[in-house]
């Protein structure tokens, strides 16, 4: 099987489209940031239902792929909290541990690499910036508005790259 002849892939954000991360926002509230608390955390998020219910239809026609501005180091942690979930398998896209860009650039590079084999279907995804970049370049997005906005995280999505 070619990868032309798979099926197409709807990718997932996980932060704020899939988990709950108001309760651990509160490390990135005080000065300085406290990433590792912030991330230790991430195993408690509660899910978000409308994500879930988008990863889960998606799936009848779709590989899911799941496309987070996590740190490398979070992969045992991410990957049980989706499995925790009862979500589909798929391929898990992390940023590396020193990579500080924007998330719309690391999460656009991933996906115009995944697109060079492969139809991508769908792109979810809360950050703005990302979605505004992937539509531009594109791709067809849903925003993920089903949480309340946090400007403590778009900045660290932003201009920290951090997550």
């Amino acid at each position: 099987m070619t990868d032309s002849d798979k099926r197409p892939l709807a990718v997932f954000d996980l932060d704020n489209t899939l988990a709950d991360t108001a309760h651990r926002q509160r490390f990135l509230e005080r000065r300085p940031r406290d990433w590792d608390a912030f991330f230790a955390a991430a195993p408690e998020d509660p899910p978000l239902p409308e994500g879930i219910a988008l990863v889960l239809e998606s799936a009848e026609e779709c590989e899911i792929v799941y496309l987070t501005g996590r740190p490398e180091r979070c992969r045992r942690d991410t990957l049980a909290w989706l499995t925790a979930q009862g979500l589909p398998a798929g391929s898990v896209y992390m940023r590396r541990n020193d990579d500080r860009r924007p998330a719309r650039r690391t999460k656009l590079d991933i996906l115009k690499r995944l697109a060079r084999t492969r139809e991508i279907r769908v792109l979810v995804d809360d950050d703005e910036l990302v979605c505004e970049d992937a539509r531009r370049a594109g791709f067809t997005v849903v925003r993920a508005d089903w949480t309340a906005p946090s400007e403590t995280l778009e900045a660290a999505q932003e201009r920290e790259g951090r997550t």
